[in-house]
């Protein structure tokens, strides 16, 4: 019989996670695998991580992964990825506004013979300026990026097992799983789904970290940033020098008075901002090289439920293989 793993990050979702296992575990109990679902607790301070050793504690399909603090979504899904065994992963996020509905779908494209399954959001439910943004982000990514990365196409997916031991093995710490997914190729394709608005409370992405995410995408994907910068500096000398000439012409040919200090001040703190725009640019690459180059975990585990130990284990030993190379 096939097996299937689900992935599924959970932050501060108690009043989400009853009704979130119900609809999940209905779902993959009408699928023809053997199944199990792998929630992976990131730091939670609410009821959320008794919520989840209760479940465990009723199902030994059911397996949860308790970091030791919060790490953030991404670095989540990958502690969970690092957990699974099964022929093929599914990725949902903990919010219900990934419909467990929707995951026959998937499987439906994999026995098809694919090897990554995404869901492109159909219509999403927030409000206007925040669907204006995601929709930018996206598209803007997608051109800029030196990788395919769909438009609309979030955390929830499904991957063969090839697929989620590649993704397993890069060892970047500002992850997008996305772009990782996009990166590793195969057969890919999406299926359109409608996403449900949150199903209960606020979000748990805050601005700011939907704005680290959107700035690892970008700075994990592409290197037109740094061209941009390069370019941005060929263009400003190109137009101080036509302004060089210009002072000339008029100091030695024409006569006239040459502009005073206002003209002076302005051309400095144009060259000024410029400046800074391209030292900030570099340094976010430089502080990812930096992250990368100090060697520690991507993530802590601080305690597991059903789950073999040869998992967990095998995990520590891929860190200490990173830290040798």
């Amino acid at each position: 019989m096939k097996t299937l793993d689900a992935v599924v990050p959970v932050y501060n979702e108690e009043a989400i996670l009853p009704e979130l296992h119900r609809r999940l575990t209905d779902t993959l109990s009408d699928l023809p695998y053997a199944w199990r679902v792998i929630y992976v607790d990131d730091g939670s301070r609410d009821r959320s991580p008794e919520m989840l050793a209760g479940f465990a504690d009723g199902d030994q399909r059911v397996g949860v992964v308790h970091l030791s603090r919060n790490f953030g979504q991404q670095l989540a899904i990958s502690a969970g990825l690092a957990m699974t065994s099964a022929d093929v992963v599914v990725l949902l996020d903990g919010d219900l506004q990934d419909p467990p509905e929707v995951i026959p779908m998937l499987i439906g494209k994999w026995e098809e013979g694919y090897d990554v399954v995404y869901a492109v959001k159909r219509d999403r439910k927030e409000a206007l300026p925040k669907r204006l943004l995601f929709s930018l982000f996206y598209r803007i990514l997608r051109r800029l990026s030196n990788v395919d990365i769909p438009a609309d196409a979030g955390n929830f997916s499904l991957m063969d097992r090839a697929v989620v031991d590649v993704i397993n093995t890069m060892p970047e710490r500002d992850r997008y799983v996305s772009g990782l997914r996009a990166y590793v190729g195969g057969k890919q394709i999406g299926v359109e789904f409608e996403r449900a608005p949150r199903y209960a409370g606020q979000p748990r992405q805050s601005p700011l970290k939907l704005m680290r995410m959107a700035t690892d995408a970008f700075f994990a994907f592409s290197e037109l940033p740094l061209r941009f910068a390069t370019i941005l500096g060929f263009v400003v000398s190109g137009v101080a020098f036509l302004v060089l000439l210009n002072v000339l012409y008029q100091k030695l040919i024409s006569g006239a008075a040459i502009l005073g200090w206002a003209s002076t001040m302005t051309s400095i703190l144009f060259l000024g901002g410029i400046q800074l725009i391209a030292v900030g640019v570099i340094g976010e690459y430089i502080g990812r090289i930096y992250n990368e180059a100090k060697g520690r975990p991507a993530w802590v585990v601080g305690r597991y439920r059903n789950l073999p130990t040869g998992a967990v284990e095998s995990r520590k030993a891929l860190h200490e293989e990173r830290d040798r190379v």
